[in-house]
């Protein structure tokens, strides 16, 4: 008896693919979850282009400043910069700069290097800047898909409420799965957009680390440069 009725349950319950229940739990948190996801990958293929040693430290500017800062005149070193955009030569530019607002008084040494201090520490929060809805959006999927469950059930039991309790286990059962694709659906977005940001905030790391131990060297020598001649400024105005 008990089989038969189990049998007949399997029968008269309604299957539903992955793809059906996505289909019909399709709603505005449904909309918002799919919105989610293609900003993800997208600020996620963006991150992985822009956040690389290549474009953050390249060699052959490491190289370039490394000799400019050593024996190249000012003027050199100014054009070279211009155009550029990676860490060291935004930070030796922000020393160039800080030097230039100083004016005829000059800047001192150790102004230049809080200058390019600052400089990196702002370079560096800019990259963790561009990584950080990635954590936003792992750490909203879940309650945004936990919404749109809470209002899947809702609606599931109204129905219910509104036939007089008729509506039969198996069609409960449905309304309950579909309910509960919207947390599947935060999940399926949240995981891997948290560990994506898990990756790149190590490379962020990573390359802050060794962005500002290899600029030190540069920064020094162009500090000591801004000194001398700050020094030299300040003695000829006091003879």
């Amino acid at each position: 008896m008990l089989a038969t009725l189990t049998t007949l349950a399997q029968a008269d319950a309604p299957t539903a693919s992955a793809w059906s229940l996505f289909v019909q739990s399709i709603d505005v948190f449904t909309g918002v979850l799919v919105i989610g996801s293609i900003a993800a990958v997208a600020l996620l293929v963006q991150c992985l282009l822009e956040i690389r040693r290549e474009t953050v430290l390249p060699e052959s500017e490491l190289e370039r400043l490394g000799t400019l800062s050593a024996s190249g005149p000012r003027s050199e070193m100014v054009s070279y910069l211009r155009s550029r955009s990676s860490f060291p030569a935004l930070v030796i530019k922000s020393m160039l700069h800080a030097e230039d607002a100083a004016g005829k008084d000059g800047l001192s040494t150790e102004a230049a290097r809080e200058s390019a201090q600052l400089e990196a520490d702002a370079q560096c929060a800019r990259l963790l800047r561009r990584i950080e809805p990635l954590s936003t959006i792992g750490n909203l999927a879940p309650l945004v898909g936990l919404a749109g469950t809470v209002w899947g059930m809702i609606l599931a039991f109204t129905t219910i409420g509104a036939e007089g309790g008729a509506a039969g286990p198996a069609q409960l059962s449905l309304g309950i799965s579909k309910a509960l694709f919207h947390t599947l659906l935060g999940l399926c977005l949240a995981i891997p957009a948290l560990l994506a940001y898990g990756f790149l905030r190590a490379r962020v790391d990573r390359l802050c680390d060794e962005a500002t131990s290899r600029t030190n060297a540069l920064v020094e020598r162009v500090a000591n440069r801004i000194g001398e001649q700050h020094a030299g400024v300040k003695d000829a105005s006091e003879s």
